[in-house]
């Protein structure tokens, strides 16, 4: 019983590395299969953090997204398949910024139907601490 959060969060990393490998629209199969592991809430976090990281860095340049917080400033509100993050944080090039997105995925949390996002200032490294983001 005292492996089981190591292990998650070891799937979890793992999952986030991959994420970071392929295209959230074309997901590999061996990302698709360590989602499928994983219980639906923590698929569709892990799949919507997915996208998070995947759009920052593709519609953006100068970013290059590596880790998502949805619970940074505020507690992410949830339904069934859909999270809605105000008080999100990104890190880019080892630095942080706030961040507010909306994503919606199908009922299996694989397919990502809408999703939105809006880039918020840069966190001082001096506030970092105070809301669990490192480097």
């Amino acid at each position: 019983m005292l492996l089981v959060a190591p292990m998650k969060k070891l799937c979890l990393m793992v999952l986030a590395s991959l994420a970071l490998t392929w295209p959230a629209k074309a997901m590999d199969n061996a990302l698709r299969a360590g989602l499928m592991k994983l219980d639906p809430e923590t698929r569709l976090e892990q799949r919507c953090d997915a996208e998070v990281l995947d759009r920052i860095s593709q519609d953006d340049h100068n970013y290059k997204a590596d880790r998502v917080v949805a619970y940074a400033f505020a507690t992410p509100q949830m339904s069934a398949d859909a999270i809605k993050s105000s008080g999100a944080a990104f890190r880019s090039k080892g630095q942080w910024y706030r961040l507010k997105f909306k994503c919606q995925t199908a009922p299996d949390h694989m397919e990502v139907l809408q999703f939105r996002y809006k880039i918020g200032d840069e966190i001082p490294e001096s506030d970092w601490a105070k809301y669990n983001l490192y480097d």
